[in-house]
């Protein structure tokens, strides 16, 4: 259970058909220590939620705590998924294409009628910020956990939402008041760079930065095509870009009675593709007054549209600390995870609570700062293509830190689960908390080395490095933080000296210890009478471009390795059967995770988030793996392939035409983003091996070129 806040006691009630305690509700009396008193009052009896993976999960385990019975809608390929099996009931809505089950309003009223469900909770994305789902709920008289209509129509349209702020004195970016169309030239109005996005998006789909007028008209055209398909609302609006901004965003709750709170801010400055990566809580930029009056102009704007549940007022603030509003997410935020750490409150359950009629427990001044939260983003993706492009695939090994101390994961898969084309990448939201921010860094950073995913690429080596970062460490971020920091794109953690002899040593002591355990059976030598007295190797390790002799001698249950003319002591249990390997190096502990190998000695090793390929032979293989032949290089400058699972949306090129050197050869669509494919060189096609419509994998071929 969530901890409550300072100050205040709970009387809980035996739920005996359950065989659980029940929660119970505020009133307005006080005892003479000005503690609140709790009394059981019931909620909702049974709740659906419109919405699948982690966030499905998260608001089950809340009506778990609150005696609520749950009914989860799945598609036919979520049929197994973690939070159908965590439901009290489940029922399927369609195929697996969005727009036939977890968009499918027709099916989805259906369930409810069929399961009597007293109230929805949408989650976050698909239909949450739908007004015409919210209006058909109320009209069945069924409660939407959630804002009114209203709220939703007038937050929900970016457009509508901007015109509100103003009137409610919040402030906000220049930019067109109303519906963009596009315009032969709009850098004489606004002045270049723009930011076109969706009226009725969110989550980063949609949105596009243009820096002159093609690529205004480029961005037009993406962005009304992924409006239309994520929102079914091709609507776009266009304001001028803030450069180098910070993105904090101000939690706010509010009930039916007219009181608002805001719950402090979260800081989302590290995002790829306009889509956040890494959260915290609090900021580390914002003071005291200008929290405030973010806080305040947040709840000002809710009070504005009679907004009742959990909300989130996003903002930019620039380098002095001017603040501009960007929108309103009327819904749980992805990142709510944070601010529950640092106030005690769970926001679902507050949620429920409103949704019911029930006036807020708390005031303004009950409202903390206890610690620091920090959130990593856990993506199915290759990080090391423009900073995440989708891996599919199914999870063959899976293991949650949680054995790391204060450390929550938000997960709605576990192993054997697929990640398919079909949905977000996300495979978790990975969650710290300490006392300090240090602290819950350095939690994050133990919790992402003991992090076991296999079967699909993740982005944990790119999460790893941004912490670590000195610039991140120092809270000197912005929204550019990951194009500055890797101009050239992301490569992976850069080894020191020491931490290549480190993993140089590690790697050489795996193998001998590999060595060693393949002698021996059951605990006993495979040949007993042929005792072997060897303690001593020469290796020889190629580890990028590099080959390093490395020599090996074996001292009790540790390892003295050579490296570069140092000796170094390395210690570990050996246990080869665990994902997790703790490794000391000269009393340096790491934990890396060995995840493959093969006879010609090849192995991948995850050393401080980076997987890194080694090859490690004998001293003899060695001088004679120089005869083998090596694979030429395929020459990709003539071909052009899918780098990563999708749909083709549309080719725009045919056999025989002649194309330029980064003219747009076909379009790909993965998880509802929609990615241009350039041409790499000038030169005639000579054969198209896709259409629209197409599903194509990672590497598939789609032109050829002569």
């Amino acid at each position: 259970c969530y901890p409550l806040l300072k100050g205040t006691v709970a009387v809980l009630k035996w739920r005996r058909k359950e065989r659980m305690f029940l929660e119970g509700e505020k009133i307005a009396c006080r005892s003479s220590q000005d503690s609140y008193c709790f009394f059981s009052r019931q909620t909702f009896e049974k709740l659906l939620i419109a919405n699948r993976g982690e966030i499905a999960c998260r608001v089950i385990k809340t009506c778990k705590k609150m005696g609520i019975r749950t009914v989860a809608i799945h598609s036919d390929v979520d049929a197994n998924a973690v939070h159908v099996k965590m439901a009290d009931e489940a029922v399927c809505v369609g195929p697996a294409p969005t727009s036939k089950s977890y968009l499918n309003m027709d099916a989805i009223m259906e369930v409810i009628k069929k399961t009597r469900a007293q109230a929805v909770h949408p989650g976050y994305g698909f239909l949450s910020e739908n007004k015409e789902f919210a209006r058909r709920l109320a009209s069945e008289g069924v409660t939407f956990i959630g804002p009114d209509t209203h709220a939703i129509q007038a937050m929900g349209d970016k457009i509508e939402s901007k015109l509100l702020a103003k009137n409610a004195k919040v402030n906000t970016i220049p930019g067109f008041d109303g519906v963009f169309e596009l315009l032969s030239n709009c850098s004489p109005l606004l002045g270049y760079p723009v930011m076109i996005k969706a009226s009725a998006g969110g989550g980063g789909k949609g949105m596009r930065i243009a820096w002159d007028d093609e690529e205004t008209r480029e961005g037009f055209r993406f962005s009304s095509q992924e409006a239309a398909s994520s929102f079914g609302d091709d609507r776009l609006l266009i304001e001028k870009f803030i450069d180098n901004p910070r993105h904090i965003e101000i939690q706010v709750l509010a009930d039916k009675h007219g009181n608002a709170l805001w719950l402090n801010e979260r800081e989302c400055s590290i995002q790829r593709r306009n889509q956040k990566v890494v959260e915290e809580a609090p900021s580390t930029f914002l003071d005291p007054e200008t929290r405030r009056a973010m806080g305040e102009q947040a709840v000002a704007l809710a009070k504005a549209v009679k907004y009742s549940s959990a909300g989130t007022v996003e903002f930019l603030v620039d380098s002095s600390k001017n603040f501009y509003f960007l929108e309103m997410n009327t819904r749980l935020q992805v990142e709510h995870p944070v601010t529950e750490c640092i106030t005690g409150l769970d926001l679902v359950q507050e949620m429920i609570r409103v949704a019911k009629g029930y006036p807020l427990r708390h005031k303004q001044t009950d409202i903390p700062i206890n610690g620091w939260a920090v959130e990593c983003r856990v993506y199915a993706e290759d990080p090391y293509k423009s900073f995440g492009l989708p891996s599919i695939g199914k999870l063959s090994q899976y293991q949650e830190p949680l054995h790391v101390p204060s450390v929550r994961v938000d997960s709605g898969i576990q192993q054997g689960s697929d990640i398919s084309i079909y949905y977000d990448p996300m495979i978790s939201k990975l969650i710290t908390y300490g006392s300090n921010r240090a602290e819950a860094l350095k939690r994050m950073e133990e919790a992402l080395d003991n992090y076991v995913i296999r079967g699909v690429a993740h982005n944990i080596s790119l999460l790893r490095e941004v912490i670590v970062h000195p610039r991140f460490v120092q809270g000197d971020i912005s929204t550019k933080f990951l194009p500055e920091v890797y101009p050239d794109g992301f490569k992976g953690h850069k080894l020191t000296d020491l931490e290549r002899r480190e993993l140089l040593a590690t790697a050489a002591s795996l193998y001998v210890a590999e060595q060693l355990r393949s002698q021996r059976f059951l605990g006993t030598a495979r040949i007993p009478v042929a005792k072997s007295k060897r303690s001593s190797w020469e290796l020889s390790v190629r580890l990028g471009d590099g080959i390093y002799p490395v020599a090996v001698s074996k001292d009790g249950s540790s390892f003295s390795v050579e490296v570069d003319g140092m000796k170094l002591n390395v210690t570990s249990e050996w246990n080869l059967a665990s994902p997790l390997l703790s490794v000391t190096v000269d009393g340096t502990q790491r934990t890396i995770q060995r995840l493959s190998r093969n006879a010609s000695g090849d192995t991948n090793i995850q050393f401080l988030g980076t997987v890194y390929k080694l090859q490690i032979l004998t001293k003899v293989a060695a001088e004679l793996s120089k005869y083998m032949p090596e694979k030429a290089a395929e020459d990709t400058s003539s071909i052009l392939r899918s780098p990563m699972p999708g749909a083709v949306v549309a080719v725009s090129v045919n056999p025989g035409d002649t194309v330029s050197e980064g003219q747009e050869i076909c379009v790909i669509e993965a998880m509802k983003m929609q990615n241009s494919m350039i041409a790499a060189k000038t030169g005639k096609v000579k054969a198209v091996h896709c259409k629209a419509g197409d599903t194509v994998g990672e590497g598939d071929l789609l032109v050829e070129l002569e």
